[in-house]
């Protein structure tokens, strides 16, 4: 179409990309996906003809639609667009850009605002999970300012808190999906676990790396790279995620001991590149190891005690902090803070529609 499909831009955590209403894009998948890549400008290392930041953090998807199903407000899908490959992929959440789907639901009038504070319940395509949103309402409209800071995000911004449920095996079908807390693969001890994002733990030792190494210097160690990816490929179907190679789950993160006070920190692959901080999901799924004795993660955390914890996972920009509610060992759930901006509304325009 020469006129455009309407899009808003926003960034949501340590994300960004385009949100659109479900009606508003193709039916068929096939077609939507050639129009999401020409939309971000990929596959292109640069994302040169498109609106795509050349990173799969600023190359991402929201697509959202009224839910029909009973409690819910909004069904929201997420979609990564890979930036040097033809490949639209939903196989993972995010919890980044779940963020921004609050705020963007009350805008479209999909939900009904409220005086101060608006709850958005948010069906989770992908995973087939729920979150349940808490977004700055004031008089009645989003507001986008605020004083809640996130690492890895610049300024300040209003709050958008996430509670997430029932996660525990989401995409893999159990928590433990090999049905061990710790399996050796390629000769390395390795935690799979998935509780809203399938994650393969790696003690950052076990690979010749302190694990706080920047994310440039991990990026550029070829070797250390092809080892986790050979790790990964093996695990997936042992993950019930069957072959990942075109895939960008499970998420590989190296782990080793917090140095600024949190309860572990982390370098995670996402999957071939090192993310600038950390997956929401990631970092409950990571925190729900940490807190699990017999983990690759457990002797390197400091996890407190109680059955509500605090716990502050470590990244290459700072720390995200999860909020554990536990029962008998076993996380029940957990929240998180997260800020969203809209940053243009508008129609944007590919060569196929």
């Amino acid at each position: 179409m020469s006129d455009g499909v309407a899009c808003t831009w926003m960034r949501g955590g340590t994300s960004k990309g385009g949100i659109f209403l479900a009606e508003d894009l193709p039916l068929d998948i096939e077609a939507r996906d050639q129009f999401l890549l020409e939309v971000m400008g990929s596959p292109d290392t640069r994302q040169i003809d498109g609106m795509g930041g050349a990173d799969p953090l600023t190359s991402k998807v929201g697509v959202v639609q009224l839910s029909k199903r009973d409690g819910v407000d909004v069904d929201y899908l997420f979609l990564q667009v890979f930036v040097d490959q033809e490949i639209v992929t939903d196989a993972q959440n995010c919890g980044n850009i779940l963020s921004a789907i609050g705020p963007f639901a009350i805008e479209k009038g999909l939900v009904r605002a409220k005086a101060d504070v608006t709850e958005v319940t948010v069906f989770m395509e992908n995973t087939g999970q729920i979150a349940i949103l808490s977004v700055q309402t004031p008089g009645g409209s989003v507001t986008y300012a605020g004083d809640a800071r996130i690492d890895g995000a610049p300024g300040t911004a209003s709050p958008v808190t996430c509670e997430f449920k029932d996660t525990a095996g989401s995409s893999c079908g159990s928590l433990f999906p090999t049905g061990s807390v710790v399996d050796r693969v390629q000769s390395v001890d390795v935690t799979c676990i998935d509780n809203g994002m399938p994650v393969v733990i790696l003690k950052a030792s076990d690979f010749g790396v302190v694990g706080t190494e920047s994310r440039e210097e991990l990026d550029g160690n070829i070797d250390l790279k092809a080892k986790i990816e050979a790790i990964r490929i093996e695990v997936g179907p042992l993950m019930n995620l069957g072959d990942v190679s075109k895939k960008s789950v499970p998420k590989m993160t190296l782990v080793s001991t917090a140095l600024n006070g949190g309860c572990i920190s982390t370098r995670t692959f996402i999957p071939h590149r090192c993310h600038a901080s950390i997956g929401v999901l990631g970092a409950v799924s990571v925190a729900t190891a940490a807190v699990t004795e017999g983990t690759i993660a457990f002797p390197l955390a400091r996890c407190g005690s109680g059955n509500e914890r605090t716990l502050a996972v470590e990244h290459p920009s700072g720390e995200m902090t999860v909020v554990a509610k536990l029962s008998g060992g076993e996380v029940l759930s957990a929240a998180l803070l997260r800020t969203a901006r809209k940053l243009f509304d508008g129609r944007v325009f590919a060569r196929t529609l």
